[in-house]
């Protein structure tokens, strides 16, 4: 009896000590799954750090972008207007220029005669004037064409830069003025 009491008081503590070492190896398992766990979430949560980050630095990068997009139609605005109100004074002072030295009205061919009856210059002198009047109108002609070209180097549109070269090309009625002119200025 007392070798069964025996056995039986060892086979207990066996059980016992194999219970806690379970029990010690499910802890174990346990605490390694609760780290496991942790790191994981560790992970995704700088995983979305990061992402959002990112996402921050793309908004600032196209708001940047788009910034410097907005400046830069701004800035050609400003030289379109620029080049348009140039334009506009040049041609504004050319004319006036050009309505200083003349009668106002159209100069006709009878017209022409008549004037040059009654002043009676000689066929040289009116010669030499409209050579002086057809060659200022030249450089003036040119320096109109070079500011058209500076108008069409700075891109404007096709339709603008028609506007301004129309603008900038002298009138029949301009160089009939400055013709006229030349030939009351003999």
């Amino acid at each position: 009896m007392l070798r069964t009491e025996e056995r039986q008081r060892l086979a207990r503590e066996r059980r016992e000590e194999r219970e806690k070492q379970h029990a010690a190896k499910e802890t174990q398992i346990l605490e390694k799954e609760r780290k496991a766990k942790l790191q994981y979430e560790k992970q995704l949560e700088e995983r979305q750090r990061k992402l959002k980050e990112m996402k921050q630095k793309e908004e600032q990068r196209r708001a940047a972008v788009e910034e410097k997009r907005k400046q830069k139609i701004e800035e050609e605005k400003e030289r379109y207007e620029a080049v348009l109100h140039r334009t506009l004074e040049r041609s504004q002072r050319l004319e006036t220029r050009q309505k200083r030295w003349s009668w106002g009205g159209s100069v006709t061919p009878d017209s022409e005669g008549k004037t040059a009856g009654k002043r009676s210059p000689s066929t040289a002198n009116l010669k030499q004037a409209e050579a002086a009047v057809s060659k200022g109108l030249s450089s003036s002609s040119a320096a109109l064409l070079n500011a058209s070209d500076r108008a069409r180097r700075s891109q404007l549109s096709p339709l603008d830069s028609g506007v301004i070269s129309r603008l900038l090309a002298p009138t029949q009625a301009s160089l009939a003025r400055s013709k006229s002119a030349a030939t009351l200025a003999d």
